[in-house]
């Protein structure tokens, strides 16, 4: 089963998967869709209040993070990782549980990225946001760091996020029952 929406302009088939019995939803991958990982950057970019860093969860907010920070020519953009590297030093951790994820998992975001953050406007995107579990780890990393929160963007907002006045959406994604039919 496929659900099939225009988002930026580009139409897209999403694959309807299965998160639990009664609850199915639109995958939305933006991983190797160059035309629409830039259409939706630019999309979000014209409806974006202003920022000094754009910041994303690691992973499938990557491309659109980048592309936003390319098209904006900013020299900068910053990724909250879902496990710490090598080169990270004095590292900030928080937890998260999302709708895609079975298990509790953890962000982490490198010291000299938190230190970027402290008194600046930073702009938080993902590709979806369903329940905000992680637009609210994203939120305490910013906080914790001294950042400024700018904005909330995404491409989608599924589910209760599409309620939310403090999210910027370029499209609604539909929530969908074992047949496929849109329940919300």
């Amino acid at each position: 089963m496929k659900h099939t929406m225009t988002i930026a302009g580009l139409e897209r088939g999403l694959p309807i998967c299965r998160v639990t019995d009664d609850l199915y939803i639109g995958a939305f991958v933006i991983f190797g869709d160059c035309e629409l990982t830039t259409a939706c950057a630019a999309e979000l970019l014209k409806r974006a209040p202003e920022y000094d860093y754009i910041i994303t969860a690691e992973s499938k907010g990557i491309p659109l993070a980048q592309e936003m920070a390319r098209l904006a020519k900013d020299e900068k953009w910053l990724l909250a990782r879902k496990g710490p590297k090598l080169y990270m030093q004095d590292i900030l951790c928080v937890e998260v549980k999302s709708i895609t994820t079975e298990k509790v998992q953890k962000l982490y975001l490198d010291g000299n990225d938190a230190a970027l953050m402290k008194g600046k406007k930073i702009l938080i995107v993902d590709d979806v946001i369903s329940t905000g579990e992680s637009l609210r780890a994203l939120e305490e990393l910013v906080l914790t760091a001294g950042g400024e929160i700018a904005g909330r963007m995404t491409i989608l907002a599924e589910g209760d996020a599409q309620d939310r006045e403090d999210i910027i959406y370029l499209e609604k994604l539909p929530l969908f029952n074992a047949r496929g039919e849109i329940i919300g």
